[in-house]
């Protein structure tokens, strides 16, 4: 196995393509290429951590945060950042970010979150934009069941909770094929008839060449007749953030008990209680605070995040309670959900949980 396969199944499970376009995903440092020894799962990339990998005889770092977030203008060892991808270098070792990929995935950092808090009927926060595209295209009438089943098998046609879904409208198509064409319905220099299906199918934007491939390979004609838009409409199982709720309603103390020893935090900051029952939460792994109006919008009693400031907190308006429970604490379980997946995708490899510690934040 070489480490471009490990990529591979990281990339089918949270395609970078739905990253931010303000992050750094994908391969950091290394050779996809290079024959993989083990893997090594991480929080952060910090030195410490590639030593670790060292010892362990694993040359891909699989990390959630991207070492190397904005360029590098110099390698000369002189902050953490530069030691890190130095001492990775020198020791073929490669790093993986998937930071906001997950964070964007319905099954991804807070969906994590609403699990360990035992949250029911979650669903996206901030759905994302952008990102559904839809296909149509034009095929004789014979082959259209064919080519549409090339098309889901390719993603295409996935909304929600239902797959297969396309819709088909049967016409009358025209065509005259010039003297160097060569068709394969029709003859030459003669204008042609032929009964069509239309064929629309909506998918995600990752997947767009991926489509395509199965479009042009599967299509009968020489010259392939398509369209391709991108839709305003918002895609519900990707985005950031996810509201959820208890089972039942509960004290706001009694709910800050559970948040903290669900998250193992060592203090949690928030707005003003407002002394009722919490049962609808929305939770927003690492920084959050862009997010408190669309909780407010939510009709949420309680918003779970980290790295709020002094006037983020008035942004509450005692409308809910936003609480900050620091950004480790709120991702700590992230690392788990990777080494789970990679171990589960990859069975003749070790995929070792790093020991590192890397919160940089500590308590009095």
């Amino acid at each position: 196995m070489i480490i471009a396969e490990v990529i591979k199944h990281l990339e089918d499970f949270a395609p970078i393509a739905t990253a931010e376009d303000f992050d750094n995903v994908g391969l950091l440092v290394g050779d996809a290429t290079t024959a993989l020894k083990g893997v090594l799962v991480t929080h952060d990339t910090l030195e410490e951590v590639v030593e670790e990998a060292i010892a362990k005889n694993c040359n891909l770092i699989v990390s959630f945060h991207p070492i190397i977030f904005s360029g590098l203008k110099k390698l000369n060892g002189k902050n953490y950042i530069e030691r890190a991808v130095i001492k990775a270098i020198k020791n073929d070792i490669a790093i993986y970010a998937i930071h906001t990929a997950l964070d964007n995935h319905h099954l991804g950092v807070n969906k994590i979150m609403c699990d360990k808090l035992g949250l029911q009927n979650t669903k996206i926060l901030i759905p994302k934009n952008g990102v559904i595209k839809k296909l149509t295209t034009y095929v004789p009438k014979e082959q259209a069941d064919e080519l549409r089943k090339k098309l889901f098998e390719a993603g295409a046609g996935a909304i929600g909770n239902y797959d297969e879904c396309s819709f088909n409208i049967s016409g009358t198509g025209s065509f005259k094929p010039n003297l160097v064409s060569n068709p394969t319905i029709g003859n030459k220099n003669e204008i042609h008839f032929e009964e069509e299906i239309q064929i629309g199918v909506i998918f995600p934007k990752h997947l767009e060449s991926r489509i395509l491939k199965a479009l042009f390979k599967n299509h009968p004609y020489e010259e392939v007749a398509y369209e391709l838009i991108t839709l305003d409409n918002s895609h519900q199982q990707m985005g950031m953030g996810m509201i959820g709720e208890l089972p039942e309603a509960i004290e706001e103390v009694e709910f800050l008990s559970l948040v903290k020893k669900t998250f193992k935090a060592d203090g949690i900051r928030h707005s003003k209680l407002l002394e009722k029952k919490v049962k609808k939460i929305a939770v927003l792994g690492g920084s959050g605070s862009s997010a408190i109006d669309a909780a407010k919008s939510a009709g949420v009693d309680f918003f779970i995040t980290a790295d709020l400031k002094y006037h983020d907190y008035y942004r509450a308006e005692q409308k809910l309670v936003v609480a900050d429970i620091g950004h480790y604490e709120s991702e700590r379980y992230t690392k788990n959900l990777l080494h789970s997946y990679l171990s589960k995708k990859i069975s003749n490899f070790a995929i070792i949980l790093a020991n590192t510690k890397t919160n940089p934040i500590k308590y009095y």
